[in-house]
């Protein structure tokens, strides 16, 4: 089914978004809701929590005095010279050579490290592309970074830059370092933003990582991060591990063999930090198939390809308007999205996934979609708790990708829902094991294709013999089971014989709309149509495009 029906979604619009705004750990506002088993008993399970704050990348004020460094100057003495309020302009087209330091200043004025000229480039809220590079000033540097921070630096802003690696270095650590090793929440570098730059690894040698935020109220919009990768190792567009946050990641291309977003996956030198308040919404995430074995425009070289988003240490994060494509196994098994927590390297106990919303995203040509662990399996850590999965579109799962497993919950997970995805997947629809029944569990107004077992876990049958062994008292109501069968299933769902008889309006088109006809109109448990609402989805459909990434 790799190339399918499926296949003809789109590649996402450049969205332009009206983008908008952890000193320490909170006690959670957890809302419940009650659910009902269509039998009669009542339960609540807990909500995830939404991010409590949020990074304002509105645009700073006109500055108060404004240094150009021609092409040849020093950019760095400029950066030590400058006051909070004050703007860096550069040449367009002219390279610097660096790296270069952001130190801290007194004063909470912006410091804004701009081309001389934005002419040609997007306007503030719309995405650059590598096209624009030419019109854009460009720092270079042969060593572990190209921008790195001093501890507690803050209120800088880098607008239309290109950020890369001197041809033919690997850069070891991130193009971008936002914070390090600081070992307290004071000390982070705090309010950095980068907008509508063009960040990218060495094509021929790779690179780990594009920005580091390991820092607080960070931001990465309307930016365009490419081509890192790394052989026998992890790399990252957009990764961070020792930052308290809030983050911001927002109408972005980001690309990265390992993860091409992660939280997580070290240990953080601040004692009980859990990165927290992340919004990543209407970025298109994807990797390319000049990377990919036996396909046409592999390119020869066997990066690490592993997974589009992880999450190994996060809590309160907003996933919303996402395309994800493109996912295969390689240095893992293929799944797209994790929600995996890690103490990394055994230091830290506090380590936690939790209160994470999944809504309204994309998810297609991948070998399986979301796998969801409840406990560290090798180290000690938090157990995973209040994961919501809705309103998204999971097409192209398995067949020539991988296997095509679409949800894996592992280890005794606590209030996970899943209701209103639609899903055209070659595997499982529902797979656990490993130990721990989880609770709290609903899977309720989903679509999804039955295959071979449908919900299966590890030494039990298919549906209700796993649902007991492995999800006691779940709520399983209200879901179109494609090929299902009504005797192995709890009551109130829906098993037609096959896809026809959803009565989609036209999945020739892409469109998983429900038509007029269908018997699934307005039968859900809420009496809303069951499955995805796709008006939802439009944003990342609006400008189709058959091609993949190359």
């Amino acid at each position: 089914m790799g190339h399918g029906i499926q296949s003809l979604l789109g590649g996402v619009a450049a969205v332009g978004l009206g983008l908008a705004t952890f000193m320490g750990r909170f006690e959670p506002s957890i809302e419940r809701q009650p659910f009902s088993d269509g039998q009669g008993a009542r339960e609540e399970r807990a909500s995830p929590e939404r991010p409590r704050r949020t990074v304002d990348v509105a645009e700073a004020t006109s500055p108060a005095r404004t240094t150009h460094v021609a092409a040849g100057g020093d950019l760095q003495a400029a950066l030590d010279g400058a006051r909070p309020g004050d703007a860096i302009t550069l040449d367009p087209g002219a390279t610097y050579r660096g790296p270069f330091r952001l130190p801290r200043k007194e004063g909470s004025g912006w410091i804004v490290i701009r081309p001389r000229t934005e002419r040609g480039l997007p306007p503030p809220g719309q995405r650059v592309a590598p096209s624009h590079a030419r019109l854009m000033p460009k720092l270079v540097a042969a060593g572990d970074s190209v921008v790195e921070t001093d501890a507690a630096a803050h209120h800088y802003r880098l607008e239309g830059l290109e950020i890369a690696p001197a041809d033919g270095v690997f850069v070891r650590g991130a193009v971008v370092q936002f914070g390090a090793k600081e070992t307290d929440v004071a000390s982070l570098p705090h309010h950095l933003i980068i907008d509508r730059c063009y960040i990218h690894g060495d094509p021929r040698r790779g690179t780990r990582r594009g920005v580091a935020v390991n820092s607080r109220e960070t931001a990465v919009v309307n930016s365009y991060v490419s081509d890192f990768k790394e052989v026998g190792a992890d790399s990252q567009a957009i990764a961070g591990w020792n930052g308290a946050g809030p983050f911001k990641i927002a109408n972005n291309y980001l690309e990265a063999a390992g993860e091409n977003v992660m939280f997580g996956g070290a240990d953080p030198s601040i004692p009980n930090l859990v990165p927290g308040d992340i919004e990543i919404v209407r970025n298109h995430l994807a990797k390319p198939l000049r990377w990919k074995e036996n396909d046409p425009a592999f390119e020869g070289t066997a990066w690490a390809v592993k997974n589009l988003f992880e999450l190994k240490n996060a809590e309160r994060v907003l996933v919303d308007g996402n395309l994800f494509e493109y996912n295969w196994p390689h240095a893992q098994n293929g799944f797209a999205i994790l929600f995996t927590p890690r103490n990394q390297n055994g230091a830290a106990a506090w380590s936690v996934v939790q209160d994470v919303t999944f809504v309204n995203n994309v998810v297609r040509h991948v070998a399986a979609a979301i796998n969801v662990l409840g406990h560290d399996d090798i180290h000690t850590s938090q157990p995973t708790r209040r994961i919501a999965i809705r309103n998204n579109l999971f097409v192209d799962v398995g067949g020539t990708w991988g296997r095509g497993r679409l949800f894996q919950l592992l280890d005794g997970t606590t209030d996970v829902t899943i209701e209103h995805n639609t899903a055209v997947q070659t595997d499982a629809i529902l797979w656990s094991g490993d130990r721990t029944p989880h609770t709290g569990f609903v899977f309720q107004n989903n679509i999804a294709i039955n295959n071979s077992y449908g919900i299966l876990g590890e030494g039990t049958g298919a549906g209700r013999s796993t649902l007991e062994r492995y999800f006691p008292r779940a709520i399983v109501r209200r879901n179109v089971i494609v090929g299902g069968s009504a005797e192995q299933y709890p009551p109130d769902n829906f098993f037609p014989a096959s896809i026809g008889q959803v009565g989609f309006a036209g999945p020739r088109a892409a469109d998983f709309r429900l038509a007029p006809s269908s018997a699934y109109k307005h039968a859900g448990t809420d009496r809303r149509d069951v499955g995805v609402d796709m008006d939802a989805l439009e944003p990342l459909l609006a400008s189709p495009s058959a091609s993949a990434p190359h």
